[in-house]
């Protein structure tokens, strides 16, 4: 098992190809043969692909995670020594000591008010996802750096502890329960067309990162329809509810693993 040791890295479908996703610093990665520079293997998550291999490094377990949605490591614990490494919303730390404000890591010196235990859930997936407004689009991208539709929405879900896979088809075949159509909808429903996704702020508005506004957007549901519609993508293909009580549900930290 191994696990990325820089901020972030591409998840390619074949070496030096399009990207699919991005592993954070961190997230485990099972390689199953390498071959001119490249890994081949599963994320923690299940997805498949190709990592370059000097993105990893032998695997460690992690024992924080980080909540805020930017942050940096830095070579000493003081906030005017270089920072050394910069650190994403879902990335996981080992944490080997405390000094100070500051969480010692492999990475470099973390404010301890950016991380928290493995085990700490964000219970909110939609408040995790407004946390994101602005941030541009970027497709396969997993932070605020930039972060696609399926992206937003494993992120979010995942801070909340909850399994999401990558792809906005799987999560439309493997999360929640449908809704029935014209039943009112609730904050955190899912809202599915064909090749998108987002989810519910309240009953009437949509957050999602879209390649219209090219970031990360919350609007009024009928807006995003009408638009996405005379696009030529279509209606709503579907909507899924996660019950936050199913406990089959859980992610318990795969990724990290």
């Amino acid at each position: 098992m191994m696990m990325v040791h820089g901020p972030r890295t591409p998840l390619c479908r074949t070496p030096g190809g399009a990207r699919d996703a991005e592993l954070l610093t961190g997230h485990s990665f099972n390689s199953l043969d390498e071959t001119d520079g490249w890994h081949f293997g599963m994320t923690g998550h299940g997805y498949v692909g190709y990592v370059a291999a000097g993105d990893l490094e032998p695997h460690i377990r992690a024992t924080h995670r980080v909540t805020a949605l930017m942050s940096h490591a830095y070579s000493a614990p003081d906030i005017k020594s270089p920072e050394t490494h910069q650190l994403y919303l879902g990335a996981f730390l080992h944490v080997t000591s405390q000094d100070g404000r500051f969480a010692v890591t492999k990475a470099g010196c973390v404010p301890l008010c950016h991380i928290a235990p493995i085990d700490h859930l964000q219970p909110d997936p939609a408040a995790t996802a407004l946390r994101f407004l602005g941030c541009p689009y970027l497709w396969g991208g997993d932070t605020a750096t930039g972060i696609d539709c399926s992206g937003l929405v494993q992120a979010a879900w995942h801070a909340a502890g909850r399994q999401c896979p990558r792809d906005s088809d799987q999560q439309f075949e493997e999360l929640g329960q449908p809704v029935a159509p014209g039943s009112p909808l609730r904050r955190n429903d899912l809202v599915f067309w064909d090749g998108h996704v987002g989810l519910m702020q309240d009953p009437d508005h949509l957050i999602h990162a879209n390649a219209t506004h090219m970031a990360v957007v919350a609007e009024p549901l009928a807006g995003a329809e009408t638009r996405i519609r005379a696009a030529g993508f279509g209606d709503v293909i579907g909507i899924r509810r996660i019950d936050p009580d199913t406990s089959e549900n859980r992610a318990e930290n795969t990724i990290a693993k």
